[in-house]
Parts: C-alpha cells; sequence; structure tokens
C-alpha cells in the first residue's frame, strides 16, 4: 500500500504541466565598453511563440544586448539560452535556429537579390531546390519579384530590409531578432514586413524585435521587455507593463523616467520676432 500510495502522489505530480521552455533564457548579463557600463546584470524569460518587444529609449542598451543574445558580441558575465542552448557552448545549434536582422544591415552588394538569397540558403545547408522554391516565394510576398535580378547595392532601404528579413527566415528558424526593423522604411514596405512577421508568428515561431517607437510595439507585441541605462524596468505581457496608463507610450515614459519637461523658459528666444 505504501508503494501505492507513493505511486499515486507521484502520478499526481506529474500530472501538473511543467512550465514552457522560453524562447530565450537571460542570467545575469553585463557588457562594459571601458567605463561605460552598457547592459548592467540584466535577467529575461521571453515567453516562445510570442510577438516580443525590447523596446527604450536611445543609448538604452537594446541593440547591445540583443547582439549579445544572437552571438555576435561576447558579454563579460551572464548566460544566454536560445530554445534550450548555451549560445556560447553550443553555438552552432543556437544559430541554425535563429535567423537575425541587425542593425546596420550589411549585404553582400554586389549580388543580386536572388543571388543573395541562394547563397544564403547554401550557406546554410539547405538543398539548392528547397532554396528557390522558398526564394521564390518570400521574394513574391516580400513584393521584390520584380527586383530580384537587381544588385543589392542599388536598393532602396526598404527594400534592403526586405531582403534582409528575407534572408533571415529563408531557413525557417524558431527565433527571429529584429534590431529595429521599420526605421527608415516606408508605409508600404513596414506593411509588407509587418503581414509576413505576423504570419510566422501565428505558426508559432517567436520574434524579438527592438523598437523606440511605442505605437508600433502596441499594435504588434503580445510581451513586452522595457529597458533604459542598461537594465530591465519592467517586463510581461502589454496589460502587465501598460498598467493603469493610458497607453503603453505612458507607461513608458513613467518606467524610464522621461516625465514632461519645461522647455518654455529654456527656450525662449526660439521662435520669437527677429
Amino acid at each position: 500500500m505504501p508503494d501505492q500510495a507513493n505511486s499515486a502522489g507521484g502520478t499526481e505530480l506529474a500530472g501538473v504541466a511543467p512550465a514552457p521552455r522560453p524562447a530565450v533564457r537571460v542570467e545575469g548579463l553585463w557588457k562594459r565598453f571601458g567605463e561605460q557600463i552598457a547592459v548592467g546584470g540584466i535577467d529575461l524569460d521571453l515567453p516562445a511563440g510570442k510577438f516580443i518587444g525590447l523596446v527604450g529609449p536611445n543609448g538604452a542598451g537594446k541593440t547591445t544586448t540583443l547582439s549579445m543574445v544572437t552571438g555576435l558580441l561576447r558579454p563579460d558575465m551572464g548566460r544566454i539560452e536560445v530554445g534550450g542552448h548555451d549560445v556560447w557552448r553550443d553555438p552552432v545549434e543556437v544559430k541554425s535556429r535563429i535567423g537575425v536582422l541587425p542593425e546596420g544591415l550589411r549585404l553582400f552588394e554586389r549580388l543580386s537579390g536572388r543571388e543573395l538569397l541562394g547563397y544564403t540558403g547554401r550557406l546554410r545547408g539547405l538543398p539548392g531546390s528547397e532554396v528557390d522554391k522558398r526564394a521564390t516565394q518570400l521574394l513574391d510576398v516580400l513584393d521584390l519579384a520584380g527586383s530580384q535580378h537587381k544588385l543589392v547595392v542599388d536598393y532602396s532601404t526598404g527594400m534592403r530590409k526586405k531582403i534582409g528579413l528575407a534572408s533571415a527566415l529563408l531557413h525557417n528558424p524558431e527565433v527571429l531578432f529584429l534590431d529595429e526593423p521599420f526605421e527608415g522604411v516606408d508605409p508600404v514596405s513596414a506593411q509588407t514586413i509587418r503581414g509576413v512577421l505576423e504570419r510566422y508568428t501565428r505558426s508559432g515561431a517567436t520574434v524579438v524585435f527592438s523598437s523606440h517607437v511605442m505605437e508600433l510595439v502596441e499594435s504588434l507585441c503580445d510581451w513586452v521587455a522595457v529597458m533604459a541605462a542598461g537594465r530591465i524596468r519592467a517586463q510581461g505581457t502589454l496589460d502587465e507593463v501598460r498598467g493603469d496608463a493610458a497607453s503603453l507610450q505612458d507607461a513608458f515614459l513613467e518606467l524610464v523616467g522621461a516625465g514632461a519637461r519645461d522647455t518654455g523658459k529654456s527656450l525662449d528666444w526660439l521662435g520669437g520676432a527677429r
């Protein structure tokens, strides 16, 4: 009977669903540049299958954080896991699971858009026929089919962002990291990018993107982390972070300590009679 009781108890415990593994786990992450602390010991658990915004003012540490999470920049301290794999101990496994659209996007500009996708796919180890099929689909969906044979050097900012996104999506990653993906992009291209990303997350994949445009984050994201001065000020669902504030913008300004400033006296010369 005691064995049966223990067995029943074990069954009962086993019946409790374990907490889902986060798409990204960051523990005690630090990065200094000389005397400047860019990232100051942050902890983050980013849920899988969500559209996640990493938001903060310029200089908050967003790009540095994403660079460390994606293996582009080695942290001074801390641990990072993507899909349960350590970014720095198992880099090949992690890089096979992620797609990255970094800040200051650098591309092979003397390749055409299609050539760039062909090169990227083969570099990822995909069969040539599969690369060609996926490239055709991505070029069509991202409205680049008419420019696929143009050199990337001749692409506009929006077109470069879209071909960069296509390259990041080509191998169907589990987690997609985007640093300011809509900055400098015209409204038509932005709407196209948005549609592709929304479709991607509906399939169960995870998008993590940085931004300082709160209206965009509020319209896109399920989950948000607010960063300022190298530290996380809040993280959670949109409702949790927004709290009692009228909008995410208001909550954000309160969290980062950017209250209304009186510029009337300091700029009393501006716009006056000459």
